[in-house]
Order: C-alpha cells, then structure tokens, then sequence
C-alpha cells in the first residue's frame, strides 16, 4: 500500500501568505491547480479557502472545480483543442489563447451557449511555447476585438516552463507596453496584464516588478513554498504540505552485487558493479510503488540512512544498509516530493489520497 498525503493546515497558512503579499501590491492571484489532477478530496479542502479564481490545463478538472463550486470563476490556461471547445465554453469562464481560428470557433460556441467567453491573449516573450509573436500582435488583437460572444480581458505571456527562460524586469516591461499599446491603439480596457506566476514571485521582494503586471497565477509555489527563481525555499512558507508513505512488501537480507549473467532492466539501463562487494550482504526493503507511478529521480527519502537501490514498474527496492532502525515487513517509509514527483504521483489511480486535518 502507498498513499500521499495533504496537510491542510500548512497549505492554507501558504495561501494566507501569498494572499497578504499579493494584497498588499494590488494584485489579483489565480490559483493553479493542475498540480491536484482533478482530485476531488484535495480541491474540495482548497476551495474551503476564500479562493474566487482557478486556473487549470485540463477540462475535466475544470469541470471537477464548477461541480464542487459552480461560483467560482475558473481559466483553461493552454491554447484549446478544436475538439474539446464545447467543453471549454461550457465549464472555462476565461480561456488562454494564440490562435484566431481558435478563438471564431469559442465565439460560436458561447452564442450557442449564450455566453460571452472571456480570453486572455498569450504572447511570445522568448521562450518559445505558446504566444503569438510579436510582429503580429496589434493585427491580430484588431482580428479578435471584432468576434461577438468574445470579450478579450487580458494580455499574457509564459516563461521558464520550457526553456527557463526567467521573466526578469525588462521581459515584464515588455509586457506591460503591449498592454498599453493595445489600449490607446483601440480605446479598449484590458483588465489583467497576467505575466506572473511562481518564478516572479521573488521580482516582487527586489521592488523588480513592473506596476503594469497586476495577475499572478501561482501553483507551485502555493504547494511547495518554492523559490523557483533562485532554486529555493522562502523561509516562511512550508515545502512539506504533500508527503508520500509506502510501505514495506519484502524485507531480506540479499547480496549487494547481483548474480547471473548482466543484461538491461525494464528501462533498457545496463549496470556495473564493483567486485570488491562480492560477498558483501546488505538489507533490501521492497516498497509498494514503481516507475508506473512516479520515477525515482522525483523522491527524497527523509530517513537520510536509507538509499534507493533501483525500481520497477511497480515496486521500488530501499538500501537499508545494516537496518540499524530495525524496519520490518508493514512499516512504512516516507518520502518528500518535488513538483513533477507530486504531480506523477497525484495522476496514478493506484495510489491513495488522504488529508491531514490537524
């Protein structure tokens, strides 16, 4: 048996913090939560905070989201699949977008629907994944400002995702003047200039950041107390709100150079070993959980005496050297998670999901 879990008291007093830093600069935050994979035990413990607006990069979580609160208003925050539109209409309230065909086909399906679809219009600040660049910018805002059904609310743009490319003071000003561009070109308002996420946060503490960028959508951060800008942790903010427990399936004291004749494991690695441990023994625990759920490279033991000896599919085997702390079969170990490990980890069906109300 594995199972994560989510500690609800460390995750508000993190979204008490980011709530007061962000407050005291005028600027409006969206949560991120793709992190939770649509996981209804968890979202219904985050929406219980004074949250009004949800990001997400998939529909069915948006959809998890407006059943568990229909009020609160909710961002599809990737460019949309032709094919998931209605959808998208239908439980997006704002979508993110970069392509005008896109954003004609969201307009006819609002009329369907009787809505007016709200958008923000990602554009390319060098990192090369989703945003209409530069050159075509103010044509492309002259296109979509004619679409009925369609009311543009924002100007956005993604760095660091892909490339790392980080959103330094000159980036964001750049962003800031599209904005202004687009306002005194058309006489139009454009409410939300949202070039903040997780990796700006710090730009905020160095006075770095740009009056103009007034949204912020923050996911990791919010669970994990990170610093991603300078690869750290701010000191009051808790990174331990999610932890992960496996327990013991096999315990035995085994040879610590393996025997027979060396080919490639299940990921097509091929190992070597050194001769002088042949004869040698060490204790091997086998934990309940494998590559099918989350790769080793995402998990921290917190017992530094132990050592991740390697993993399958479906079960991880733990070096318990001389097992000083006498482990047995049934005890379970614990591992911290970084952001891809929770991520893997929350997306399995195979592990459980529990809350930790203390």
């Amino acid at each position: 048996m594995a199972y994560i879990t989510l500690d609800v008291k460390k995750l508000k007093a993190n979204y008490i913090y980011l709530d007061n830093l962000f407050l005291k600069k005028n600027i409006q935050w969206s949560v991120v939560t793709k992190m939770l994979c649509g996981n209804k035990i968890f979202l219904t413990e985050l929406l219980k905070f004074d949250i009004t607006q949800i990001c997400d990069s998939r529909v069915s979580n948006l959809k998890m989201i407006k059943s568990i609160n229909p009020k609160i208003e909710t961002i599809y925050i990737k460019p949309p699949a032709k094919r998931a539109i209605s959808n998208i209409v239908k439980y997006a309230d704002i979508s993110m977008n970069t392509e005008f065909e896109t954003i004609k086909l969201l307009s006819d399906e609002a009329r369907k629907q009787n809505k007016t679809h709200k958008i923000i219009i990602m554009i390319e600040l060098g990192e090369l994944r989703e945003g209409v660049m530069g050159d075509d910018f103010i044509d492309f805002y002259e296109s979509v400002f004619n679409l009925k059904n369609i009311q543009v609310v924002g100007i956005g743009a993604n760095l660091s995702c892909l490339y790392g490319v980080l959103p330094n003071h000159d980036k964001l000003i750049q962003l800031s003047l599209y904005e202004q561009l687009i306002e005194a070109k058309f006489n139009k308002h454009i409410p939300y200039v949202s070039g903040g996420s997780s990796v700006t946060i710090p730009l905020i503490f160095q006075k770095l950041l740009p009056k103009g960028i007034n949204h912020f959508r923050v996911g990791e951060t919010l669970f994990l107390g990170t610093d991603i800008y300078n690869n750290t942790k701010f000191k009051k903010m808790h990174s331990n709100v999610f932890s992960l427990f496996c327990e013991i399936i096999e315990l035995t004291e085994k040879p610590i150079v393996p025997m027979g004749e060396m080919g490639t494991n299940v990921e097509g690695e091929s190992f070597e070993f050194d001769q002088n441990d042949i004869g040698e023994t060490s204790y091997r625990a086998i934990i309940d959980i494998g590559l099918l759920d989350v790769e080793t490279d995402h998990l921290e033991l917190v017992d530094k005496s132990l050592e991740i000896a390697g993993a399958s599919s479906d079960m991880i085997v733990i070096d318990l050297h001389e097992n000083k702390k006498k482990y047995a079969v049934g005890n379970l170990i614990e591992f911290k998670l970084d952001y891809m490990g929770i991520l893997r980890i929350l997306n399995s069906k195979y592990i459980d999901k529990k809350v930790i109300n203390n």
